[in-house]
């Protein structure tokens, strides 16, 4: 029963630029909090700040999954709590086979479960579980001997994304502009995939810049984002009042709609 808690957080560049200027939020399981925005809001930024990239200081407030801030850590350990983050532009990793990937992926989550022990997940369950969630995500079983990423689509990337995802079953879910680069079908198949694991375990934040992938994943609470606050919440209707009038009516004075 993970809870998210973004405090009155606020995101700097290396340089002292303020991106992110204060916004709270709170995620709880089984809920899908929708983000969207235009271009250069901040939003990606907050996506990396959340799951500790070094390039963002969180310069005030407090991120904190069940109690515990999550500043302290590094990326790693904030994954090892529970929180996930699927890239907007996945990297490639030539070298590492998706499968070898994924085994090593998970072997870490058990072994930082069991207090630093060697946990590694026996082949036969590992090949199970695998099995059923890339017949459920439409993932090519040839994928699993390429390099990760080197070379894939952007579906194919996305894909295997959410196939880690459905793996590692994180507590909360941080999804950044996943439906980018994505034709129809991919997007239906990938929403669908969120959609099952969102639940009593799991938490998701969608962040998107289109409405479209929240006809497939439905939203319980929408957020505008725009240069670098949260500027209007509500529900549903309000992604699709935001796709058919833009957000130009949302952008503070002075702020450009594709900046």
């Amino acid at each position: 029963m993970a809870l998210l808690e973004i405090k009155d957080l606020h995101v700097a560049l290396n340089d002292g630029t303020e991106i992110v200027r204060g916004i709270d939020l709170i995620v709880r399981p089984g809920e899908v909090h929708a983000i969207m925005g235009p271009n250069g809001s901040g939003k990606s930024t907050l996506a990396y700040a959340l799951m500790g990239h070094p390039s963002y200081e969180i310069s005030g407030g407090d991120v904190l999954l069940d109690g515990e801030s999550l500043l302290p850590l590094g990326a790693d350990e904030r994954a090892q709590k529970g929180l996930f983050l699927a890239f907007q532009y996945p990297y490639a990793v030539p070298g590492v086979t998706v499968s070898s990937f994924l085994r090593s992926a998970m072997n870490a989550l058990r072994k930082a479960r069991a207090g630093g022990t060697d946990d590694p997940i026996p082949i036969p369950e590992f090949r199970k579980d695998l099995t059923a969630a890339m017949e459920h995500l439409k993932v090519p079983r040839e994928l699993l001997g390429r390099y990760l990423n080197d070379g894939f689509s952007g579906g194919e990337k996305k894909r295997i994304e959410i196939l880690q995802m459905a793996l590692l079953r994180p507590q909360i879910a941080v999804l950044d502009e996943t439906d980018s680069g994505l034709d129809i079908d991919a997007l239906k198949t990938i929403a669908g995939g969120i959609s099952d694991l969102v639940g009593p375990e799991m938490g998701a934040i969608v962040i998107t810049h289109y409405q479209r992938i929240l006809n497939y994943i439905h939203p319980d609470f929408v957020h505008v984002f725009a240069a670098g606050r949260f500027v209007a919440e509500g529900d549903a209707e309000l992604a699709k009042k935001l796709e058919s009038e833009g957000y130009d009516a949302y952008l503070p004075e002075g702020i450009p709609g594709d900046g």
